[in-house]
């Protein structure tokens, strides 16, 4: 351990956004071992790199003794977070969310270990009784002062629910069911949710009168104004059927220099003395520091031995040229080739593009490649006669590869 007590790590390590009562907060986790926790949205089947932050803070207060837990928003993803959204969300059934929950929590598991708790809060919101949840809850809040929350008067130009309204409320009633059971006394969150967060520390200190703290991370994006995670083709998802663990490393290999100390710093357990060293370099040096962090996620996320294979694969390809196994592959059958394949179409069914017309933008811009030769021809097309070994290889600009196999 670099440091005596989390909160440095956090703070340090650039996690820290806002924060109730610092040295008070700082102070108790240096003395205490305490309960801490942070809300998932059960919307997708899968996490995503922009989840990777609250669940590396997580990950850090394992490490340093204390008890994490991770919410399952089974309950509130019934009702849709309004925070940075411009719209309201789709609402999903009770059957989609328990699904989507169930793969969440093995991606949560790799993060907090065995001693960490993953809760759904569908357990005690699903049970509650409308109206005695206005009159023991709904009275501590002031719609005067949850007006002049960020995220409802981003929604109160576009249209804000009731439905949506409540969230907050639900949210606050989360912290406080988990002060009462577990003895948690500080929630983690995106700096979006610092006034759903602050709510719930507020409705503690009224209903139990004790103290609760909360603590918010910036909301990352790229140091080209991109949401982290966020590509051309879609999220980088934690799923390894999602986004293949090469895909995921390869997306922080391509990480802008920039982005790539405050990468290492958020995302992975790189000493200190480790980042200060990569901060001298620069330019192609600087491609040392984005292998470690490539690795370093692909590993914490996918496994040891994933991302070995990742790095084996990206070296074979990029330093020596070789067409190595495990890049993502897709197999077509050949029937589909003997009246020519249009190579723009072939560029979007294996996903190295979002669609046609994108791979006949990149073509023009001559960015695409099959068997290293470039495509000049945006009408071109991918004949029997261009597999090799029963495969082709293609390419999306400098660094990013599909092989195809033909099956007969």
């Amino acid at each position: 351990m670099e440091f005596d007590n989390v909160y440095d790590e956090l703070k340090a390590r650039g996690f820290v956004e806002q924060v109730t009562n610092e040295e008070e907060l700082r102070l108790l986790l240096q003395r205490d071992r305490i309960t801490c926790y942070i809300g998932f949205d059960p919307t997708a089947d899968s996490l995503h790199a922009g989840s990777l932050v609250p669940l590396m803070a997580l990950h850090h207060m394992k490490r340093y003794g204390h008890r994490p837990i991770a919410i399952l928003g089974g309950g509130t993803a019934m009702v849709g977070d309004p925070s940075g959204k411009t719209e309201m969300r789709k609402m999903l059934t009770r059957e989609q969310i328990i699904a989507n929950g169930e793969k969440i929590r093995r991606q949560i598991q790799t993060f907090i270990g065995s001693d960490g708790l993953i809760i759904d809060n569908a357990d005690w919101l699903l049970e509650l009784k409308y109206i005695d949840f206005l009159r023991d809850i709904g009275r501590h809040f002031s719609v005067n002062r949850m007006l002049t929350a960020e995220a409802y008067k981003i929604r109160l130009e576009t249209g804000l629910s009731f439905l949506e309204f409540n969230y907050q409320l639900l949210q606050a009633y989360d912290y406080l069911i988990l002060y009462q059971k577990y003895g948690c006394r500080l929630q983690m969150g995106g700096n979006d949710q610092w006034g759903n967060i602050l709510a719930g520390t507020e409705l503690i200190r009224k209903v139990e009168g004790a103290d609760a703290y909360a603590i918010t991370f910036p909301l990352l994006t790229t140091a080209s104004g991109q949401k982290m995670g966020k590509t051309a083709q879609g999220a980088v998802w934690l799923d390894a059927e999602k986004t293949t663990p090469y895909d995921f490393y390869q997306y922080w290999i391509n990480t802008d220099d920039r982005d790539v100390i405050r990468f290492l710093q958020l995302l992975t357990l790189v000493s200190q003395k480790d980042i200060a060293a990569y901060t001298r370099l620069k330019d192609e040096a600087l491609r040392e520091a984005k292998q470690r962090l490539a690795y370093e996620i692909t590993k914490i996320v996918h496994g040891e031995e994933a991302a070995e294979k990742a790095r084996e694969v990206s070296e074979a390809l990029f330093r020596r040229g070789e067409i190595a196994d495990g890049i993502p592959e897709t197999r077509i059958a050949a029937a589909e080739f003997e009246k020519g394949f249009p190579i723009a179409a072939l560029a979007a069914r294996v996903g190295l593009t979002p669609s046609s017309s994108e791979a006949r933008r990149l073509i023009r811009q001559g960015g695409l490649y099959l068997n290293g030769m470039r495509i000049e021809d945006e009408t071109a097309v991918v004949k029997p006669s261009d597999f090799e070994n029963g495969g082709i290889l293609l390419r999306a600009g400098k660094k990013r590869y599909h092989r195809v196999v033909i099956e007969h």
